[in-house]
């Protein structure tokens, strides 16, 4: 049975460096959906195949009221909150807040500390409920001075 719903669109926030070691954020959008099956036999459906290499998929539970020090991501990372709220401020002083569902792109590796120390990004807990995330690793190189990496 052929799907006769628009090709989707995923949001995303892509946290990134810059050439001169600054961490951004950057709102972007998954486009590349095709429609098939996820399997054999099975109805279409849209897909995008993001694939990279060596996940570790970690569950977090951030306290409320915690916020961490500043850092940059130990490896590129999805991260998506599952409930509750947090909030990541990047060294170019954006600062965004994402609920349940929100994704973001960590990939601010290779920034360098600017006169206050800052390097990479802070991020923290926002409201009066834990915020609770899963986290997807990979063993894979960051890209620098790429804006929107998945399209």
């Amino acid at each position: 049975m052929q799907n006769t719903s628009p090709k989707p669109t995923i949001e995303y926030w892509h946290v990134w460096t810059d050439n001169d070691g600054i961490s951004h954020q950057s709102r972007c959008q998954i486009e590349d959906f095709m429609e098939k099956g996820i399997a054999p036999d099975t109805s279409p459906q849209w897909l995008s195949n993001l694939k990279q290499s060596g996940a570790t998929i970690t569950f977090t539970v951030l306290p409320v009221g915690w916020v961490g020090n500043w850092h940059e991501n130990p490896k590129p990372q999805w991260i998506i909150p599952l409930s509750g709220r947090w909030f990541v401020e990047t060294m170019d002083g954006q600062r965004v807040e994402m609920g349940v569902g929100e994704i973001s792109f960590g990939e601010d590796q290779g920034t360098k500390a600017d006169a206050q120390g800052h390097k990479g990004h802070l991020s923290g807990t926002v409201g009066d409920v834990p915020a609770v995330l899963i986290m997807v690793q990979f063993e894979e190189t960051p890209t620098i001075d790429q804006s929107c990496r998945f399209r």
